[in-house]
């Protein structure tokens, strides 16, 4: 087996099928063999069900796996990687703004830069709003400052890579997963090549602004420790600053008989020390958490069935 689609679905049950058929147009006449394996992420829709009618016409190999509830994305490109049997492995949308096409641009790199071992697609021009292109922005920056890898601006996780690669994403077997870090953790000689993103087929985009904080504090709190080190900092400068604001009281009141400052002062500086304590303690737990939830040492995803290609 060449090639391996890797397709993450959640409520994709209108995209199913043109999916499917953009790969055959795609790949009609590209001389090697290759495979769709499909993840239903907990779908609430039919995603499932038209699922299991293109793996029983299998048109080619198709392998479909259901997970027993949602797990996420990046649980389900987990998942997709551990069944993939291609010699190449390419992570794919199943909405069609990823284009089928450029996997094809992505084979043909890989087999003419035997140097090469990963091939990702970044947005050249985002369809967003400046705001969320914005606070897209401050993520990679702070993200690239905090963390010893260093991610491509605008990178997704659309990307073909070798299998020798795959095994190494796969051996690490973490609970909380951020694949952009881990592509660029594990190393190996990545291209970068620019696309456009279309517009989905059908259905809205299952990202809000809110999953994508989840999704940007995931990627921080996992490849940096340095939040910790700048609670310390903070805690020290704060201190000093109290420090420094007591004794000048102190000068103030004994020297110039001025009267110490009121309420309205004791207020705010306890408003504010308060904050930056409940900040620095909610860092901790953030790390803490993760902690307790990688002891526990539960599986990243629970597959209810997995259907498998009739070669098989």
């Amino acid at each position: 087996m060449k090639l391996s689609l890797v397709v993450p679905c959640y409520n994709e049950a209108e995209n199913i099928a043109a999916f499917q058929d953009a790969v055959l147009s795609a790949f009609d006449g590209c001389g090697y063999d290759y495979e769709i394996v499909f993840v239903d992420d907990g779908s609430k829709d039919a995603t499932l069900h038209n699922l299991k009618k293109l793996h029983a016409a299998q048109k080619f190999p198709v392998k479909v796996i259901s997970f027993s509830r949602n797990f996420g994305k990046e649980s389900a490109i987990y998942a997709g990687m551990e069944h993939a049997e291609g010699e190449y492995i390419s992570l794919i949308d199943a909405d069609l703004q990823q284009r089928p096409e450029i996997v094809l641009d992505m084979v043909k790199i890989l087999d003419e830069k035997q140097e090469c071992d990963v091939v990702a697609a970044y947005q050249d021009r985002r369809g967003e709003g400046k705001i969320l292109s914005f606070f897209k922005k401050c993520f990679y920056g702070i993200i690239n400052h905090l963390s010893d890898v260093n991610l491509h601006s605008d990178a997704s996780d659309f990307r073909t890579f070798r299998r020798s690669v795959r095994d190494s994403l796969l051996e690490l077997a973490e609970y909380h997963r951020f694949s952009k870090g881990l592509f660029a953790w594990v190393g190996y000689e990545t291209t970068f090549i620019p696309y456009t993103a279309c517009e989905r087929h059908a259905g809205k985009t299952k990202w809000s602004f809110r999953k994508l904080m989840n999704y940007a504090i995931e990627g921080i709190i996992g490849f940096s420790t340095k939040p910790l080190r700048y609670s310390i900092y903070i805690g020290s400068f704060t201190a000093v600053a109290a420090l420094i604001y007591l004794l000048w009281v102190i000068v103030e009141k004994l020297i110039w008989g001025i009267d110490i400052p009121g309420y309205a002062t004791i207020i705010v500086l306890t408003l504010l020390l308060g904050s930056i304590q409940l900040f620095c303690i909610g860092i901790i737990g953030e790390y803490v958490g993760r902690t307790f939830e990688q002891s526990k040492d539960r599986p990243v995803y629970i597959a209810k069935e997995v259907l498998k290609s009739k070669d098989n």
